[in-house]
This record gives C-alpha cells, sequence and structure tokens, in this order.
C-alpha cells in the first residue's frame, strides 16, 4: 500500500502549524518528578486528551490511583488511552509515549527559557524541554491523524495509544494497567492488538536514522562494610583495627577489569557470541570510534575496533562503579576512619540475563572475596532492584515495516540497534500482549534529552512525522511479506 502523495505534502506545507502546536505542549510543565507541578501534569493529560477528540480518536482517561511523593499523598497522572478504525481487515497497531518531562529550570544552565519553545531559525532546532522527549514523537501522531482527518483518508490501520504521565518517575502504576487489561482478553482495551510502536528514543548520532530492537536491562547493588561502633582517628587507631574502607575498596576491584570484564564468575559467561548476522549488524552501523569520543568529550574508549564497542554498548553486559556512601569527600583534607560504608554498583543487563539469574552469582563472589580478607568487620550485600533486558525479532514485519518506510521518507538504509538504557514498559507489552514491539525514534543523538537546551531538529519534526505515516501505510501492506 503506498503512502499518498497528498499526506507527505500535508505535512510539509503545515509545519508552522504543528510546531506551534508542539509550543503549546511545551508550555505545560508536565514534571512528573516533583510534586508541586503534579496539577500540570494532569493539565497536560487534559489537553492531550482534548487534541485527540478533536481528531476524532475516541479517548478514556483512566486513574491509576495514588502515591506518595516526598511525604505527599498524590494522585497518579491518567492514563491518556485512544482507539480510532475497528475495521478486522486492518492490523491494529499500539502507539505508546509519555507526557511527562524531566525537571528544568533556567538556572540550570539553559540558555533560553525550559518551557518556552523557541524555534532557532538559523539551526532549524526546536528548543524546549519534552521537545524531543516526547512531547514532539507524541505529536507526530496527532499530525499523521491531522493530515488524514482533514484530506479524508481513511487510515491505514485500527490504532490504539496508551500515553502516560510518569514514564520520567518510575511509570507507577503502568505495568499493572497493561497486565490487567491484557488478562481480561476480548474485552480488554488492548484485545486484536498486532504489534507495538514506541517512538521514545534516538538515533546513534546526528546522520543516520535507527530501529531499535533490544534494551539492556539492570541490577543495582550495594556492598555495606560495617566495623567500629563509630568514626575513629587514623592517628590513634591506623594499623590498630580493621577498616571498613579498606576492606570496601578491595571488595569493589574484585567486581570488574580496567579492560570491562566482569569479574564475577558465571556473568559474561551467560551471553553467547553474535552469530555472522548479528556481527554484521554491528560492521554495517553508521558509527565510529570518533562518534564515541565525541560524545564523552575525550578518546577513552576500551577499544579501537568499532563492532567490539557497539558491541560493548549494546549487546553485552557492562558492570559500572558509582560511588561509595560514608567516605569524606568534602573539600580539605580529614583523617577520619569511618565506621561504616557502602559502595554502589550496578549491572546492566542483556539476554538470557535477568535480574534474579544474576543476583546469586553476584552475592557468592562477593562473599566469596570477602572472606578471603580475613577480616572481622562485618557485610552486608543488597540488590536494590532493577529491570529486565528485552530483545525483539528485528526480521519480523513489524521491523520490516518500519525500514520501508525509514528508505521511503530518508532514502537510506536504518541502523539496527540495541540500547544501553530501559524502557521497562516495553517488555510488558511484549510478554503481556504477545506481540511484536518496535521502537521507532524521531529524534537524533545530540537531542540533549534529560539534560539543558534540550531539542529536536525541524526536519527531524516534519519528516518524522512523515516517517509515522508512512509507517502505518507500509505495516497495512505488511502481508506480502509476513513470516
Amino acid at each position: 500500500m503506498t503512502t499518498p502523495p497528498s499526506f507527505l505534502h500535508f505535512v510539509g506545507q503545515n509545519a508552522p502549524k504543528f510546531i506551534s502546536r508542539l509550543a503549546e505542549a511545551v508550555a505545560i510543565p508536565s514534571v512528573s518528578g516533583v510534586v508541586d507541578y503534579r496539577p500540570d501534569v494532569i493539565r497536560m493529560a487534559t489537553w492531550l486528551d482534548s487534541q485527540l477528540k478533536r481528531l476524532n480518536v475516541t479517548t478514556e482517561m483512566v486513574s491509576l490511583g495514588k502515591h506518595t511523593m516526598d511525604g505527599q499523598e498524590l494522585p497518579l497522572p491518567p492514563l491518556v488511552l485512544g482507539r480510532i478504525g475497528d475495521d478486522p481487515a486492518k492490523k491494529t497497531v499500539l502507539i505508546y509515549g509519555h507526557y511527562d518531562v524531566q525537571p528544568a529550570e533556567k538556572s540550570d544552565g539553559w540558555d533560553t527559557e525550559p518551557f518556552i519553545l523557541v524555534v532557532d531559525e538559523q539551526t532549524g532546532r526546536l528548543i524546549g524541554r519534552g521537545s524531543t522527549d516526547d512531547k514532539g514523537p507524541i505529536l507526530g501522531w496527532l499530525n499523521v491523524l491531522e493530515a488524514h482527518k482533514t484530506l479524508g483518508l481513511d487510515l491505514p490501520v485500527n490504532l490504539r495509544f496508551c500515553f502516560e504521565g510518569m514514564e520520567e518517575s518510575g511509570s507507577d502504576g503502568l505495568d499493572a494497567f497493561v497486565e490487567a487489561e491484557a488478562a481480561k482478553g476480548a474485552t480488554g482495551w488492548f484485545e486484536g492488538v498486532d504489534c507495538v510502536c514506541i517512538c521514545d528514543n534516538y538515533w546513534q548520532n546526528s546522520r543516520t536514522p535507527c530501529l531499535t530492537y533490544g534494551l539492556r536491562g539492570l541490577a543495582y547493588f550495594k556492598i555495606t562494610v560495617t566495623g567500629p561502633a563509630r568514626d575513629l582517628h587514623s592517628g590513634g587507631f591506623g594499623r590498630v583495627v580493621h577498616e571498613p574502607l579498606t576492606d570496601l575498596i578491595v571488595l569493589m576491584g574484585k567486581l570488574v577489569a580496567p579492560d570491562g570484564t566482569i569479574l564475577i564468575p558465571g556473568v559474561d559467561d551467560m551471553v553467547p557470541p553474535p552469530d555472522a548476522d548479528e556481527r554484521a549488524i554491528y560492521e554495517a552501523m553508521d558509527y565510529s570510534i570518533a562518534d564515541v569520543d565525541e560524545a564523552v568529550g575525550a578518546s577513552v574508549t576500551l577499544s579501537n575496533d568499532k563492532v567490539t564497542t557497539l558491541m560493548g554498548r549494546m549487546r553485552m553486559p557492562a558492570l559500572s562503579l558509582h560511588g561509595i556512601e560514608g567516605a569524606f569527600g568534602g573539600p580539605g583534607a580529614k583523617t577520619v576512619i569511618p565506621s561504616s560504608v557502602a559502595g554502589k554498583f550496578s549491572i546492566r543487563l542483556v539476554p538470557p540475563q535477568t535480574p534474579e539469574n544474576v543476583e546469586p552469582l553476584v552475592v557468592k563472589h562477593i562473599e566469596s572475596e570477602f572472606a578471603k580478607l580475613g577480616t572481622k568487620n562485618r557485610l552486608k550485600v543488597e540488590h536494590m532492584g532493577g529491570g529486565r533486558s528485552w530483545a525483539a525479532d528485528y526480521k519480523h514485519w513489524n521491523y520490516e515495516a518500519a525500514r520501508r518506510a525509514t528508505e521511503a521518507v530518508y532514502r537510506r538504509s536504518p541502523d539496527l540497534t540495541r540500547e544501553g538504557g530501559s524502557i521497562p514498559v516495553t517488555l510488558t507489552f511484549a510478554e503481556s500482549l504477545g506481540v511484536n514491539v518496535l521502537l521507532l525514534p524521531m529524534g537524533r543523538g545530540d537531542d540533549g534529552a534529560h539534560s539543558t537546551n534540550e531539542k529536536l531538529d525541524r526536519s527531524n519534526f516534519i519528516e518524522g512525522s512523515k516517517l509515522l505515516g508512512t509507517y502505518l501505510y507500509e505495516v497495512a501492506a505488511a502481508r506480502a511479506f509476513q513470516s
């Protein structure tokens, strides 16, 4: 099914109107992680609901109950659900996004007011909090709907929408809702969904579009070593007592090697090596060591080989040390022996690893190394939480449709990527609904999501809206190459 030229033309011609609507959305400071902004998050939900209704989408705002933040009980922002189309002859696509944003103040280092969308005519950048994460992509779908409504075009697929307002603060209540609705079967909101599309990630760089088929999971740990009943003076007790910080430093040094190898027996061994087809994905990717150097501001990669570096970022587990509680870290000199210290580290997980199957390996290794110290101090190992990894079948017709759409709009094949971060609801959709999940990014790798001066390039917003619409037409045609 070919994308109507009239749709593509409409999106291009209405760019000023679409940017104006994005400005309206950015102006609502829907910061989910700050108590004082909760009314604004709910106001954003209401605004989004009204926009969808205007575009002939049947909507429902679903309460997820309450939660406690900073000692206050607050209503959770509602889910904004939508549906348009019930043609049994058409595929049904579920669209996910989030309407909440990260905190932002001009004093943080912004060049402009973060909740006023600034259009930089010289660079084409649309600067404002939420422009790329995730209000711009959500509005890209609204742009698709408006084009079809105005032009009198039938949508090529049935659409279901699930927009949440707590993604930046843990997605409270979302997983339970999705699982409960899926369990209802024919009476649930997600009945009949054939695939899922999520627009909440980014290209690897500023040049090449990508499709993302994997996300690493996380297991976060805390090692606490406790000794004396109180902090001690090193002049009186140095080389007299077992010092907790000395023990902890040794333990932290037994977790990961300087070359990135995880020293906990069995953790790296869980992951099978890539086959030739998978390795070819990394070899073809438009990404270089120079891109990493630019991103981190120094030439410090573990390897000078592109494929090794990319696999280290995307398909291998990674253990990172994050900090030590209880140790002296202020300016000046202080000769204290801390009585208790805690080291924190995390492991980014990849299939088939899970927090559950990695935890016992971690605990066993740390306890074994602690026993070798001969110390009289006490050890406590805590698993503080985490999330599971996810990987989809990138040969599925959902990905093939996205690839064809990307080639049609951007005139180049997208990279296939896995990301180091996590979007927990991705796995929830995949497991609860039993369908393929696609991550189809709109923004670029330099958009600065969560950072100061967050932006979405005008070209990505407009061409990205064309991409979303074209993707729906390719999904509609996907039965020709469905496996």
